[in-house]
């Protein structure tokens, strides 16, 4: 897909990873529909950001916990700009607890973010995706792949999002693809202090932590060169989960 003055959405878009992905977006040429929910600073800081340089972008506020709101958060987008050809499911949260100390009320929350919101996000953006012949990106976690104890309703969240992707991408062929990105330490808790860090980066079989950037050549991958790739998950984690 050539990205240039084509339309991405990309949830969750204010902070962290989401961050990362829209700016890299926008400076491959894309319009970006920059989501989010708390982080409004952050996103407000990357549209003057893209706007500076030359580029398009607007700011979309949702509270995708709301499945309404999910759902219509892409036609939004086409109101604004005319059409959509990407969706990055980014938004989500990561909480560290136990299968003892988990709540209903913190699992819900978990899923509602994490699984459901990209599920109806996707669902809303069907129509204008196959107009397009579109892309979708969701962004799974290492978690997904492999169980994490300390994280148990996340790392089930995630596991949930790598059959979400295989799930629509059977049901949008041929006019979408569907590819998922599970990123590993590239973008670790600010909580995280050194210790954490070096134990981490000891733990990679490449011996050294990656960066946002990392993910965002993974992404830039999936959407300019993965044209023939539909219901994978890419694993961006320097070797972790065969560790």
């Amino acid at each position: 897909m050539e990205l240039r003055d084509r339309v991405a959405l990309v949830t969750g878009a204010g902070r962290r990873l989401g961050l990362a992905f829209a700016g890299g977006l926008a400076r491959r040429g894309m319009t970006v529909a920059i989501h989010y929910n708390a982080s409004v600073r952050g996103a407000e800081d990357l549209r003057k950001e893209i706007e500076a340089a030359g580029g398009r972008a607007a700011c979309f506020a949702a509270d995708l916990t709301d499945a309404a709101a999910a759902t219509d958060l892409a036609g939004r987008v086409v109101d604004r700009f005319g059409r959509l050809d990407v969706l990055v499911n980014s938004a989500a949260v990561m909480h560290r607890l136990s299968l003892e100390d988990t709540t209903p009320e913190q699992w819900d929350a978990i899923f509602s973010i994490n699984l459901r919101a990209p599920f109806f996000c996707a669902q809303g953006a069907a129509t204008a995706l196959r107009a397009s012949r579109g892309k979708i990106v969701n962004i799974s976690d290492l978690s997904g792949l492999e169980p994490w104890p300390g994280f148990a309703a996340h790392s089930i969240s995630k596991a949930g999002v790598v059959m979400l992707t295989k799930v629509l991408a059977r049901i949008l062929a041929p006019d979408v693809t569907v590819n998922a990105l599970a990123p590993g330490a590239v973008l670790v808790p600010e909580a995280y202090d050194e210790a954490e860090r070096e134990r981490l980066a000891r733990a990679t079989p490449l011996q050294r932590l990656g960066a946002p950037d990392d993910a965002v050549a993974a992404l830039l991958y999936l959407l300019e060169g993965g044209d023939f790739v539909t219901g994978e998950v890419l694993a961006v984690d320097g070797g972790r989960h065969i560790a």
